[in-house]
Parts: C-alpha cells; sequence; structure tokens
C-alpha cells in the first residue's frame, strides 16, 4: 500500500461542507488548517457526521478544550463568551480539521458531551468544565480534575483574580489543612524603568 496522499485543505473543507450540510455555520482555511463553526444544537450530530462519513473519517479526537473570549480583541469582539474547540484526525485519511462550537448562554454555558463520539474526550471535558465552567450535558462523570475539591470559580476565565479566592495551609493548633481569605499583596510584577533623555543616542 503506497503513502496516504491527503486532501488539500480547500479540498477538505468541501468534503466537510458538505457532509454537514446546513449544520455549518462557517467553513474557514487559514495556514493549510480547515475549521469548522456548528451550532450549539448540531454540535453532537455534526460530531457524529465527522466521525462517519467517507472521506472524513476523523476517528480520534486529539484534543478539546475551552476558549473565554470576554477579552479578545481589545473588546472588539461582540458575540458569544465561552467556545469549545476539538483537534479531529484522520488516522486512515492523514487528515486534520479543528470543530469548534459556541455556547449560547454566557452565565451559563452548556453543549453536549462527546465523550461517547470518542472516549478520548472525557477527560478532556472534565478539565474545561474544571477550568472554565463549560458544562458538558450528557458526560457521565463530570467533576473537577485539576483543582481541589472546595475550589471557588474556575481560574481559566479572565475574570478570576490572578491570586485566586482563598489559600490553605496546614494549622498546627487544629491540626488539619484550613483555607483562609487570600494574604499575597497585589504587586507590579514588570519592573518600571526609566532611562535618562537621549539614551542609546536615540534623539
Amino acid at each position: 500500500m503506497g503513502p496516504l496522499h491527503p486532501a488539500s485543505a480547500e479540498q477538505l473543507a468541501g468534503i466537510i461542507a458538505a457532509a454537514l450540510g446546513e449544520k455549518t455555520k462557517r467553513t474557514t482555511v487559514a495556514l493549510g488548517e480547515v475549521t469548522v463553526v456548528v451550532d450549539v444544537s448540531d454540535y453532537k450530530a455534526a460530531a457524529l457526521i465527522l466521525r462517519d462519513t467517507r472521506g472524513c473519517q476523523f476517528e480520534q479526537l486529539m484534543d478539546l478544550c475551552g476558549v473565554d473570549y470576554s477579552e479578545y480583541a481589545d473588546g472588539r469582539y461582540d458575540g458569544p463568551r465561552f467556545c469549545v474547540v476539538s483537534h479531529l484526525l484522520s488516522v486512515s485519511l492523514n487528515q486534520r480539521v479543528r470543530l469548534k462550537v459556541f455556547c449560547a448562554d454566557d452565565d451559563f454555558p452548556v453543549v453536549a458531551s462527546v465523550s461517547d463520539v470518542w472516549n478520548s474526550a472525557n477527560w478532556f471535558e472534565r478539565e474545561a468544565f474544571d477550568l472554565f465552567g463549560i458544562v458538558f450535558e450528557g458526560h457521565n462523570d463530570l467533576r473537577r480534575i485539576l483543582t481541589d475539591y472546595g475550589f471557588i470559580g474556575h481560574p481559566f476565565r479572565k475574570d478570576f483574580p490572578t491570586t485566586g479566592h482563598v489559600e490553605m495551609r496546614y494549622d498546627p493548633e487544629q491540626k488539619r489543612v484550613i483555607y483562609q481569605p487570600v494574604t499575597i499583596e497585589p504587586r507590579e510584577i514588570t519592573p518600571r524603568v526609566i532611562r535618562e533623555d537621549n539614551y542609546g543616542g536615540v534623539q
């Protein structure tokens, strides 16, 4: 069997657009990579189509993550705040695609789980839930995976304070770990550099 010759990015975009039909909101090709955006109501169906349709055959989900667009493009972005991005791989056809879906509700972001489409999504979805607060409907074990049991908030959200809300330490008197308000004082982490006039010979 000879080497695989994958479709060009433009050809793949056409194949995917034809397979998804009206489920495609937008398809773009940039830097040789195909990105397809689908509506939140079509997300699970689109995932199954991309996995099972001849010419697509994306058997593997390589990565899934959340994105918070709240501070994107210096406030010029006007759209849903949270997005789920999946990177799919077709081993049999040697091709890749990026699948994006935007959550409809900024206050309570929800999308369908695809962990029963690609089992590798299980822990990726738990991570996105933990760090961004995105709920994956239908996930069979959606709980935090990186933060502590009593952790407050979602640390990858743009409005989460960099110092957090609480800190923990061992209390020798109580002989246990306790939580307390953060004691770290805000500080300037970038040093301010003051140079003399005409520094380096610049007029």
